[in-house]
């Protein structure tokens, strides 16, 4: 078997210039092989996948002796779920089969189109390659490299919930029985205290049975390291693509920026496993790779970031300094000019007790992407009709032999976008139940029954290794003072959408404004907002010119103050 993953090209008139591509690039990490045609092809992925050999990525020329390559990557996926698959054109081709490609992408013949390279250092090229590598890498592979160590004599919802913070965050992870060497060596290290589940970071400390905020403070540092008497222009609560994006912008001109998070940097758009219609991205993008790149961005710009404590209170500061807010993180109190609430949504809970009770051993709510390699060759449920539970569906699919994604609604098409509909229909172990709900679950310290009724019919009990809960959005705004007006349903009011009677004479606060001047709302947690990736950034980055704005005034109003 070989030690090293394959990257297997099927490839009959660019077998030269597609060899020297591959070979030169990849030869190092990966055994890149090549065959002539769809029979070989197939011939060769059963084989490896027989003997356990992992399988990278799939490559195959449009036009081959025996089938057109969308057909064949469609066919090998079924032997081959996880690997990724690039369809490889021709130039002369690209104009006459446009369309028949984007139809067979659409129906999930493959992962994604590419030329042929043309020439010398086709860096394009080499970048769509290696971004399916990377995906495969974090997604699929285990780490060769980790930067966290876990020990645990058992799986725990604890032990779950660090690994799929750390994941959330793309920090590599590998978990060990105390019984093996690198357990007896962190066991040695931890002293007296043998408490699981044990943490090895990165800088060789061993944290004991620590909760998922405590490990990741110990990557990204604590609040109170901040200097007293710090008043940063900006605090960000919430690290999803709206909060990242108020970061970035706002450091990036020169704004002193400080971001809490409670959980993992990404919020809950860090646990989509593919983001296909994020502009700019044609391949797609991963959340957690978005969330990855956004948080490096923001960070190099200046913007300091923290997680694992919530806020816990917002309120003015003193009345004789100039305007301000106090951000309380836990026993700790920021002092900022304006502050801007992005911290998004959460899953509402099922409410079923015996579900409930096996969070984190077989149920997990949102995508949990770090389980996903273990639902191999299992039974998967997922409960929800969004773009998250598309996603979820589609990824989880690359292992489970079966996916059911319970809908309460008539219709996936009424919530979902279109090219989820339609990934989802190509896929053959995707199965849709609408008008259906689970109303019962259960297992012994493990999930491993659902009920799910459907219509107006009798629950039917049916075996389930894992159940994902994707079921829509309640906001995380309780702890913001009375004064921060919110909506019947909990979002919060910014601009005209503030009563009348909150406003500045027959001035309503800016787009983003909320009734309490200086304070921010974007994204998800927002009144009104499209709850889309994409607006929820364009949102951020919005906010940052209307927080200029509310400085300038500041500013005015201490130059006029007689003090």
């Amino acid at each position: 078997m070989s030690e090293r993953p394959v990257i297997l090209v099927v490839t009959t008139d660019h077998r030269r210039k597609l060899e020297s591509e591959f070979r030169s690039r990849y030869d190092r990490d990966y055994d890149v092989r090549f065959v002539p045609d769809g029979s070989g092809a197939r011939d060769t992925v059963e084989r490896l996948v027989a003997a356990g050999t992992p399988i990278a990525v799939l490559a195959a020329e449009l036009t081959l002796p025996d089938v057109d390559g969308h057909v064949l990557l469609r066919q090998l996926h079924r032997v081959a779920p996880t690997a990724g698959r690039l369809c490889l054109i021709g130039i002369g081709e690209y104009r006459e089969r446009l369309e028949e490609l984007r139809i067979a992408l659409t129906s999930r013949d493959f992962d994604t189109f590419l030329g042929v390279p043309r020439g010398q250092r086709d860096e394009e090229f080499h970048v769509a390659v290696s971004e399916m590598l990377s995906e495969w890498g974090a997604t699929v592979a285990r780490p060769v490299v980790s930067s966290v160590t876990i020990v645990t004599d058992r799986e725990t919802p604890q032990v779950a919930a660090i690994r799929d913070v750390l994941a959330r965050m793309a920090i590599a992870s590998e978990t060990y029985p105390p019984d093996s060497e690198i357990g007896e060596q962190i066991r040695q290290q931890a002293g007296d205290d043998q408490r699981f589940p044990m943490v090895r970071t990165m800088t060789e400390d061993v944290l004991v049975a620590p909760t998922p905020g405590e490990v990741t403070e110990a990557w990204f540092g604590t609040p109170d390291t901040i200097p007293a008497g710090t008043v940063a222009d900006v605090v960000v609560v919430g690290a999803g693509p709206a909060g990242l994006a108020a970061a970035m912008y706002s450091a990036s001109e020169g704004l002193t920026t400080i971001v809490i998070e409670a959980e993992a940097i990404g919020g809950q758009a860090g646990t989509s496993s593919m983001i296909r219609n994020y502009l700019g991205f044609p391949r797609g993008i991963s959340g957690m790779r978005l969330a990855q790149r956004a948080r490096i961005q923001a960070t190099r710009f200046g913007a300091r970031a923290f997680t694992g404590r919530p806020v816990t209170v917002v309120e003015r500061g003193p009345v004789d300094e100039p305007e301000h807010h106090h951000v309380h993180v836990g026993e700790t109190v920021l002092c900022a000019r304006t502050v801007v609430v992005a911290t998004g949504v959460a899953y509402r809970t099922l409410g079923v007790q015996g579900v409930d009770d096996l969070v984190g051993t077989g149920v997990y709510y949102g995508a949990a992407a770090t389980v996903a390699r273990e639902m191999a060759g299992r039974r998967v449920f997922i409960v929800g009709g969004g773009n998250s539970a598309g996603q979820a569906a589609v990824h989880l699919a690359r292992w489970a032999r079966q996916v059911t994604l319970v809908v309460r609604r008539e219709t996936i098409e009424e919530t979902m976008s279109d090219y989820l509909v339609r990934e989802i229909a190509a896929t053959p172990t995707i199965d849709v139940r609408t008008r259906s709900q689970v109303v019962d679950g259960g297992g012994d310290g493990r999930l491993e029954w659902i009920a799910v009724r459907s219509g107006d019919g009798d629950p039917v009990r049916e075996r389930a290794d894992g159940l994902f809960l994707l079921l829509g959005a309640e906001p995380q705004c309780e702890w913001l003072p009375d004064d921060v007006l919110r909506d019947d349903n909990g979002f919060v009011l910014t601009g005209r959408d503030v009563p009348r009677e909150r406003w500045d004479g027959d001035l309503p606060p800016t787009s983003l404004e909320t009734a309490v001047r200086g304070i921010f709302a974007v994204g998800d947690a927002r009144s009104g907002s499209m709850k889309r990736v994409a607006s929820a950034a364009g949102e951020g980055a919005s906010a940052v010119p209307l927080i200029h704005g509310h400085l300038a005034w500041v500013r005015a109003q201490e130059f006029a103050s007689p003090h």
